[in-house]
């Protein structure tokens, strides 16, 4: 899952509420407005509107061109538009086109299988960059791409699929931020108001969209994708937020999945999405920051940062500190430093990079670590998606489920987690506050079970994941029979089918190839661990 409002966007979503650090937020009652019906009819209705979508998809196709030359997709990635009705209630009502872009199978054409559909996770986050895997020539994905189509898409409401927006992007990376930690209750009203506005926002900027805005209508829209590409069934790889839209797609669509590969895993059970599943994140998140400080005092040759975990969480509070007091470079406080420095414990791929950087400033370099986690103002198109991210963001968890209203309820729960796990509790609590006062009805999240004819699905899951914990794919296997789960043991980062591990990878493959798999779960030893 993802989360936070940030003030500078990290990698994509994990998925619930922990990924940026935050700034946002409120308490407040706003009267709910109408929005798509929750009642088993209407379900039904959508679920017509859906094939009635997917029937009309299928013979407009997609009109396939070289990708807009502002989009970054280089050619032979070609892009379109496929369309699909804002309320599937109403299938003649309104339409959105939603982006989507493809590269063609390497192999040939004997050796096609036809394509593979992403989603990267958020919500929030694009797909477009899917294709680029194979014009980067990215290796764990070549025997996968001699065979596959490589198709990604902007979900509805994301970057060129009807963006939606709550607040002005400069306004929203505009630091420093006040500390997510509060220090009285001066400093909670101050990030309840700040919540309740950004919930008024987003329903000023763009209220039209925000009751459709639920992740069972973007697998709605998955399936006209589908249907416009030419599939009768979808092959489909979700990481992060990405595998509870798979889990809700399968639920949906069961006989319309021909193999489905979810990576990192969102506790799909309706009482875990998405007020619990946030919880649950912050102490995971606690344990991946403790891995990582493990893995920075193991190093201490290289970063001079103290040789026990104790040592470096003393200088990170130490650093904390500072910046609370005077913001590094005037812009850079703790709620930024928070943002920098949670792509520690959401990647490895970021162990490195942040321990450099914090490195440096602790030897005397306070430039780095501002050029690091401070705001560029100058990137607008940087700071649009990044606004437009987190609103999505917002929109559908807010919009998927019903969240308390009772600011007791969160205070206490907060307040309790943070006393054991302070790096990400309030950041995420504040990210995840217009939930609260939302202003479009939420609905009941989809009851993700599998179906007799839903074909065996592949889980992946890092035994210390942050973002995702672990007890989310055992959930998703328990409820979708006949899957297979590999655990990447004693191993955390967040998305682990990119990663070079052969004892994964082979297994991706062979699945995705002949959809083999393994008569039992597998574990396997964690990839190589980061190199200073």
């Amino acid at each position: 899952m993802k989360g936070i409002r940030p003030t500078r966007r990290t990698a994509a979503l994990g998925s619930a509420g922990a990924l940026v650090a935050a700034t946002l937020v409120a308490g407040a009652v706003m009267a709910p407005t109408a929005s798509a019906t929750g009642d088993r009819s209407g379900r039904d209705r959508e679920m017509r509107g859906a094939a009635i979508a997917a029937e009309r998809a299928a013979k407009a196709g997609i009109d396939w061109q070289d990708c807009p030359a502002d989009w970054g997709l280089e050619k032979p990635i070609q892009c379109g538009y496929v369309t699909v009705p804002l309320d599937y209630a109403k299938p003649d009502g309104r339409q959105i086109r939603i982006a989507v872009d493809r590269i063609g199978n390497t192999g040939t054409e004997e050796e096609r299988q036809g394509a593979l559909v992403y989603n990267p996770g958020g919500p929030g986050g694009s797909g477009l960059r899917f294709p680029r895997r194979v014009t980067t020539k990215a290796p764990v994905w070549a025997n996968i791409a001699k065979a596959y189509d490589f198709v990604g898409f902007d979900p509805r409401g994301v970057g060129h699929s009807a963006p939606i927006s709550c607040v002005d992007p400069q306004e929203f990376v505009k630091a420093p931020k006040a500390d997510p930690v509060p220090d009285s209750e001066a400093d909670k009203r101050a990030q309840r108001g700040l919540a309740r506005e950004y919930a008024e926002g987003c329903y000023e900027r763009s209220g039209d969209m925000l009751p459709y805005m639920t992740t069972p209508n973007t697998a709605r829209d998955l399936d006209v994708i589908r249907a416009a590409l030419g599939e009768k069934k979808l092959n489909f790889l979700g990481v992060s937020y990405g595998t509870y839209l798979g889990a809700v797609y399968g639920t949906l669509f069961p006989g319309h999945v021909r193999r489905m590969v979810v990576d990192s895993v969102v506790n799909p059970s309706r009482e875990k999405i998405w007020y619990q599943a946030n919880l649950d994140q912050d102490v995971a998140f606690e344990g991946r920051w403790k891995d990582w400080q493990d893995w920075v005092a193991a190093n201490d040759a290289t970063f001079h940062l103290g040789t026990t975990r104790a040592a470096v969480q003393a200088k990170w509070l130490d650093l904390r500190a500072t910046a609370k007091k005077s913001p590094l470079g005037g812009v850079v406080g703790p709620a930024e430093l928070v943002s920098f420095f949670q792509s520690a414990p959401y990647y490895d791929s970021s162990w490195v990079p942040v321990a450099t950087v914090f490195s440096k400033y602790v030897a005397g370099d306070t430039q780095a670590l501002v050029d690091a986690a401070a705001p560029d103002l100058s990137d607008t198109a940087g700071n649009a998606s990044a606004e437009n991210g987190n609103a999505v963001y917002t929109a559908v968890e807010c919009a998927d489920a019903k969240w308390p209203t009772s600011w007791t309820k969160w205070d206490r729960d907060n307040t309790r987690l943070h006393k054991d796990h302070p790096f990400m509790t309030w950041a995420n609590a504040w990210m995840n506050l217009p939930c609260a006062t939302w202003p479009v009805k939420q609905q009941t999240p989809v009851n993700v079970k599998s179906h007799k004819n839903l074909p065996p699905v592949l889980i992946v899951q890092a035994e210390r994941d942050a973002a995702t914990p672990y007890g989310g794919a055992v959930e998703l296997h328990e409820r979708f029979k006949g899957s297979r789960l590999i655990t990447e043991k004693d191993a955390g980062s967040h998305g682990v089918t990119g990663l070079a591990n052969s004892c994964v990878n082979t297994r991706v493959d062979t699945y995705l190839l002949t959809g083999g798999l393994d008569t039992a779960d597998v574990t396997c030893a964690p990839h190589a661990t980061p190199k200073p």
